[in-house]
């Protein structure tokens, strides 16, 4: 046995009482691990799920397997696609959370590292990860996808203005090329041998987008770190989610076409929608935009629906686009429009029935979009009451922050062998158990809107 299993043989039930109240499938994943290596953790969460058994989730899960077949064209051979498809469709599971960010982050790392510890364990040749990519080069200072993060320092990844980086979004700052002069400069103070090589290999480069550099940088370093070939990333984002949507919005039978275009449904959403961010839980709502982000210039606009038009609040000149079927799909296909977290959630899991594995306000978001579309459903419509039926088992998982080593990736991979790093840590989180790992969930139990939550609910009792 651990110390962590000695000290503590179940978790606190305090803050699993605090969870239960929104997301009761997340805790039932905690209790059954709670004292099982972090390995066996994430086996269960990429454990299998219920195939879709309605017309609506059927559709989706459909729509979601054209697009990512499209997505793996890109990176696998003709005959290994269909294995990997096999594979989702019976173990559909997506680590979402990942934010557009160089493995170099020490976030990002460790949940890419549990997402690969549930594949290897249950014996996928491949899984999937999500990278957000609507959030700008740099979110606050020095930190966002425009920059490197080595432990000790931060390089301008792409050699952008200040001004550039805090306006522009990853999904579309474009073209770009690596910061050659940046990178070599951080090679002469430092032990860069297990990554600098792998990105300078890129610096003549020139890359569509942020985002493509990302993805592929990132997929170059998973490489070089993991030579086994165990189990690969398959890295999608925003536009993916975006094709998606663009589908669902292919004909006016589609659900989500009804839910957005037919006035009254509409009308019953939008309801739903103020009702959830009124509730006790709406902190974790996102509400920054319309149902759509718009793009222009390089950047993620928020829009505001008005008058049956998506537009830029005050810029008269902005984007301004008809809320109607074909409009918006045409937007979604040119790359003007991306799906908000509530339509990309629902096109990515809550339909098709694929589990997400996320962060900590991700699984209080995601049971709040389960909710809304519940309470959206027209139950005198059989497709819709069976749609139901099926939504009363939610597949939504804690991911983000479960791998919480504190310190930087550099110097993590300053302790492991070259080429194997992944397999010597699989090794590692078959030893170290759940408890020890979040250290008795200390992340959860120091979570600013999960500890307002629980205040609440102490104030109410």
């Amino acid at each position: 046995m651990t110390a962590a299993f000695d000290r503590t043989p179940a978790p606190p039930a305090e803050i699993l009482a605090v969870l239960s109240l929104l997301c009761p499938e997340v805790v039932r994943d905690i209790e059954h691990n709670w004292n099982a290596p972090v390995s066996d953790y994430a086996r269960h969460l990429w454990r299998p799920v219920a195939r879709p058994a309605s017309g609506p989730a059927i559709a989706a899960r459909s729509i979601l397997r054209e697009v990512l077949h499209q997505r793996l064209g890109a990176v696998m051979q003709p005959e290994e696609i269909g294995k990997v498809l096999d594979e989702f469709e019976h173990r559909p599971v997506i680590q979402s959370g990942l934010h557009c960010l160089l493995l170099m982050d020490r976030i990002t790392f460790d949940a890419l590292l549990l997402a690969w510890l549930g594949a290897v364990e249950n014996g996928l040749s491949a899984f999937v990860g999500f990278m957000g990519t609507t959030m700008t080069m740099e979110t606050i200072g020095r930190e966002g996808p425009g920059w490197l993060d080595v432990g000790d320092d931060k390089v301008n990844l792409f050699g952008m203005g200040r001004h550039k980086l805090c306006r522009k979004s990853a999904c579309v700052a474009g073209p770009v090329t690596l910061n050659k002069r940046g990178l070599e400069a951080v090679g002469d103070e430092t032990d860069a041998s297990r990554w600098l090589g792998t990105l300078l290999a890129s610096q003549d480069k020139v890359f569509g987008t942020a985002a493509d550099a990302l993805t592929a940088l990132n997929e170059d370093l998973f490489a070089n770190w993991d030579r086994s070939g165990m189990a690969l990333p398959v890295f999608i984002d925003d536009r993916l989610a975006g094709a998606a949507m663009a589908r669902h919005l292919d004909s006016d039978d589609n659900l989500l076409s009804r839910l957005l275009i037919e006035p009254a449904r509409r009308q019953r959403l939008d309801h739903a929608l103020q009702e959830a961010a009124s509730s006790p839980f709406g902190r974790f709502l996102p509400n920054a935009t319309d149902y759509f982000w718009g793009i222009r210039e390089e950047r993620v606009r928020k829009l505001v629906l008005d008058n049956g038009h998506l537009i830029e609040p005050e810029r008269p000149h902005g984007l301004c686009i008809p809320f109607e079927r074909p409009h918006l799909r045409q937007a979604l296909l040119d790359g003007v429009l991306l799906p908000n977290l509530f339509l990309m959630f629902l096109v990515l899991a809550i339909l098709p029935r694929v589990r997400v594995v996320g962060g900590l306000r991700q699984i209080g978001y995601v049971a709040l979009f389960h909710s809304i579309l519940l309470a959206v459903l027209d139950e005198n419509a059989p497709e819709e009451r069976d749609l139901a039926a099926e939504l009363q088992v939610r597949e939504n998982a804690w991911g983000m922050g479960v791998i919480d080593e504190k310190i930087s990736v550099r110097e993590q991979l300053a302790a492991l062998p070259e080429g194997a790093l992944f397999p010597d840590l699989l090794r590692q989180y078959r030893s170290r158990t759940f408890a020890e790992t979040t250290d008795d969930l200390k992340l959860v139990r120091e979570n600013p809107r999960w500890c307002k939550v629980g205040r609440a609910v102490m104030k109410a009792t």
